[in-house]
């Protein structure tokens, strides 16, 4: 397989070395920009981590979660001073709000503990985000199907998260098996019939007590 890029407004291939990068202006104007140009950008985080404060670390909307990247000490000097972050954050709960450059963008990002190391989260900005105007509003609910809600989720606790399995992975496998063996692959079961709300949490909440052994 190759990648090709095609111009369509010339109906040609555009060889590699005729792609760039640039900056649209508001009346249109394309201003082009090198590698170069990116090298001289005056930004601090380019080769530091910039610290600009901490933050209890439930302050921070997980929607705006990106990527996170395990970080170390650059040297053996710098070994006592991560400790010492590692483990101040470990005990206040706070996280270090930070930024970095990424793939030569600033990025904003937080610093915080895991398992003894620190592990530096990319965030998105906030005009990244979607704005959900266009989603449908919240449908109501009456008192009573809220409280055997609330009864269901006290019910269902103790989830242990690193324990779930990819069931898409799983599937993928038996898939590939069956195509080795020239079986077949059982069909997955279709949609049920829409059932009544309140009927769904009763009979949920039955059978995670009987679960239970409640």
């Amino acid at each position: 397989m190759q990648h090709r890029r095609f111009c369509e407004a010339e109906g040609r291939e555009i060889p590699y070395e005729e792609v760039g990068r640039g900056w649209e202006l508001p009346d249109g104007q394309l201003v082009p920009l090198t590698d170069q140009d990116l090298e001289r950008l005056p930004l601090a985080t380019r080769h530091v981590v910039e610290v600009l404060g901490f933050v209890p670390g439930q302050d921070i909307d997980p929607i705006l979660y990106s990527r996170p990247y395990y970080v170390g000490p650059a040297s053996p000097p710098a070994e006592r001073p991560y400790a010492l972050l590692v483990e101040a954050l470990a005990r206040t709960g706070q996280v270090g709000v930070c930024k970095v450059a990424v793939r030569t963008r600033e990025r904003i990002a937080l610093l915080r503990p895991r398992h003894g190391m620190l592990i530096l989260q990319t965030l998105l900005w906030q005009d990244e985000l979607r704005d959900p105007g266009d989603l449908a509003p919240c449908a109501p609910v009456t008192e009573g199907e809220l409280e055997l809600a609330e009864v269901l989720m006290r019910e269902c606790t103790g989830v242990e998260v690193d324990q779930l399995r990819d069931e898409y992975r799983h599937a993928l496998e038996q898939l590939v098996a069956a195509k080795v063996s020239g079986g077949q692959l059982a069909a997955p079961p279709g949609p049920g019939p829409a059932v009544d709300l309140m009927a769904a949490l009763q009979e949920s909440v039955r059978a995670a007590r009987a679960h239970q052994g409640g």
